[in-house]
């Protein structure tokens, strides 16, 4: 069985996957922002969970769990699902914490990044970003640049499978109560990516929807473009992944 961080997990499609996982046997690790929304993650702690807290709009806070994290033993996996859709936490939360996360943790051999459908309107240039969140940010840009997170991972780092999955507009809080999409068929994926051992799930580099492999932005997969998305969040945070 896997040993499996999934971030934002006290509601939505991060708590689904966390109950799922948990019911299949697995080690999870789950995730809340702060001691108060860290409440809800009780149920899952007395089926077993290990919990962590901190605000991923934080950077200090984002390093405080990778090392708590390195310090409790390796993961096998990361479920990269805390997500913010509007306001000055967008791209902190959406790409800024995955980034740091991932150039932070030790050792996990699977990651999966929660895209979005919206990562197409997204605009592939990094110049000007507000990557502290000063402003409101762009949640199209924010899953744009995580997909293309999840691409330059699996060039560069070819023992990791790192992949990308855009879970659909799907009835959470996020997506509101009349989203079109399956909340079942959402998070069944991600789950799939991060401990199945068939041939497609230890596959990398992959932007799927529904265990479907698709063709995201065409930036995505451009070399350049992922060089200079890692650049500017490397000076960023004076992290190197």
């Amino acid at each position: 069985m896997s040993r499996v961080l999934v971030t934002g997990s006290t509601e939505g499609l991060g708590r689904a996957t966390a109950e799922t996982l948990l019911a299949a046997g697995h080690r999870v690790v789950v995730h809340a922002r702060n001691p108060q929304r860290a409440t809800a993650l009780r149920p899952l702690v007395d089926r077993g969970a290990d919990a962590v807290t901190g605000d991923l709009a934080e950077r200090d806070a984002v390093r405080r769990i990778a090392a708590e994290l390195n310090d409790a033993g390796p993961l096998d996996a990361v479920v990269h699902n805390a997500g913010v859709w509007t306001g000055r936490a967008v791209m902190p939360v959406n790409i800024v914490a995955p980034y740091l996360l991932t150039a932070l943790l030790s050792a996990p051999r699977r990651l999966v990044y929660l895209s979005s459908g919206s990562h197409f309107s997204g605009r592939p240039a990094t110049r000007g970003v507000d990557w502290l969140g000063r402003s409101a940010g762009s949640y199209a840009d924010s899953k744009l640049f995580v997909t293309t997170l999840a691409a330059a991972v699996a060039r560069l780092r070819p023992d990791v499978r790192s992949n990308a999955v855009d879970p659909g507009w799907v009835p959470t809080r996020m997506g509101g109560p009349g989203a079109p999409d399956d909340l079942e068929l959402g998070h069944r994926t991600q789950e799939w990516l991060a401990t199945s051992d068939e041939p497609e799930a230890l596959t990398t580099g992959g932007y799927w929807y529904h265990r479907k492999l698709m063709q995201p932005h065409h930036a995505v997969h451009d070399e350049a473009f992922q060089d200079e998305l890692l650049g500017a969040l490397a000076e960023e945070t004076g992290t190197a992944l």
